[in-house]
């Protein structure tokens, strides 16, 4: 049964006990948890001598035969047991802050569980949030965290076309691969024609989409509009179509000889007065390419845009839009100042993600023209993003695993960074006083 404590408890013993998982658990009189406690440590200790000495022997040394020692797998294992021995320590830290605190629960004459049936009833009262939580942090865990921690570890080796295991084996060699990025020319003037585009691409092709996206809204929202409801419809077919296939078409429409933007809609235009348009290199010349591609994005990413402009503006109230009249504001000033301020106190953290969504935009590059044309060095073409030459780099004739690798890393830091950034200017995370 449990009891209430009577005898007081040496909290220094508790603690120090703990320092075998289990030991200050039955100090304390705790025997189920104790047994419990104890049976992870046993655990761990077995999974330790059985698999994860050589796991982290192989993660160190990444093999000593070729043939024999796969260099990769190596790696992975390794990088498997550090994730378990992180999870063991987190445990381990817990056990030892247990014991110290049901040693001073029972130092201040508290009621203590002592039984199985007490351990167990207390863990769902006050723990039945994290045993829900607990299989999605697992999860998490192993395929998002565990990726991420193989591909941090590869950007420090030379895994690359000449070192492919089983038959060479893979060695670290620290930060060579983010030297050669900013230091080694054939990499530092890819990557940095790359990054600029990439910029360039991100900051262009999702301003377009929210502005078209907040444009359309706040026009079709308008009270003498007719026919809100056809025009919704028609705002949706650019997301209800699947994006690929539109990509793939406007690929199509936008050939330099036979897509219908140079047969047909040019020839018409110059029908109308003072114009003479020739026809364009929209999938030849490095410019138009990346114009055609944002123009695009543009009409891909607006509907999504639209659809949450249109409830926002739903949702303000119509006072103040009549208050603002009689005070009197024009259109402008009443958008200044009452609509595009509640459009960004909403939707500031959606418009970061649409911006760090194109960082990444692998589609929208490509299937449109495979990067191209041409070429900046270092595989890259001249409308490749980062994250469409790290594909290339690691698809190529000679991929470069770890280079890939390491810019993945940085393309990684970069998106985090401006994304914390935003978010903590926007306040997007502070929902105090809402």
């Amino acid at each position: 049964m449990d009891r209430t404590a009577t005898n007081p408890k040496d909290v220094k013993k508790a603690t120090l006990y703990s320092l075998i998982p289990g030991g200050g658990q039955l100090y304390n009189e705790q025997k189920f948890k104790a047994i419990v406690f104890f049976g992870i440590f046993l655990l761990f200790v077995i999974e330790m001598i059985s698999f994860g000495g050589a796991a982290f022997q192989g993660f160190v040394t990444l093999g000593a035969t070729p043939i024999e020692d796969h260099s990769l797998f190596l790696m992975i294992e390794g990088t498997l047991q550090i994730i378990i021995t992180a999870i063991f320590l987190i445990f381990y830290v817990l056990n030892i802050r247990d014991a110290k605190a049901v040693a001073k629960q029972w130092n201040a004459g508290m009621t203590v569980n002592t039984t199985a049936k007490g351990v167990t009833d207390n863990v769902l009262e006050n723990g039945f949030a994290y045993l829900l939580t607990l299989p999605a942090y697992l999860v998490m865990t192993f395929t998002i965290i565990f990726p991420v921690l193989v591909t941090l570890f590869m950007a420090f080796t030379n895994y690359d076309f000449y070192h492919i295991p089983p038959a060479s084996l893979i060695d670290w060699v620290g930060f060579k691969n983010f030297f050669s990025i900013f230091f080694l020319s054939s990499y530092r003037d890819t990557f940095g024609a790359v990054f600029s585009w990439t910029v360039i691409w991100t900051l262009c092709a999702s301003t377009l989409q929210i502005v078209l996206g907040v444009f359309t809204a706040v026009i079709a929202n308008q009270e003498f509009i007719k026919g809100k409801r056809f025009f919704g419809i028609i705002f949706l077919l650019p997301w209800a179509v699947p994006a690929f296939i539109t990509i793939m078409s406007f690929s199509n429409i936008f050939n330099d000889s036979i897509g219908a933007i140079n047969s047909q809609v040019i020839p018409m235009l110059n029908h109308l007065p003072f114009v003479d348009i020739g026809a364009i290199a929209w999938k030849t010349d490095p410019f138009w390419t990346k114009v055609a591609i944002i123009m695009i994005q543009g009409w891909l990413g607006f509907p999504y845009i639209y659809v949450m402009t249109t409830g926002i503006l739903q949702s303000i109230p119509g006072e103040l839009y009549e208050a603002a009249k009689i005070d009197g504001a024009n259109a402008m000033a009443r958008f200044n100042k009452i609509t595009l301020p509640m459009i960004l106190y909403v939707a500031a953290p959606i418009f970061v993600t649409q911006y760090t969504g194109n960082f990444n935009n692998f589609s929208m590059i490509y299937l449109f023209n495979n990067g191209g044309p041409g070429s900046v060095g270092g595989g890259a073409g001249s409308s490749d993003i980062l994250i469409s030459w790290i594909y290339k780099l690691t698809t190529g004739n000679s991929p470069q695993y770890s280079v890939a690798a390491a810019v993945t890393l940085l393309i990684s830091a970069i998106v985090i960074s401006i994304s914390l950034i935003v978010f903590k200017k926007t306040k997007a995370f502070d929902m105090e006083g809402m």
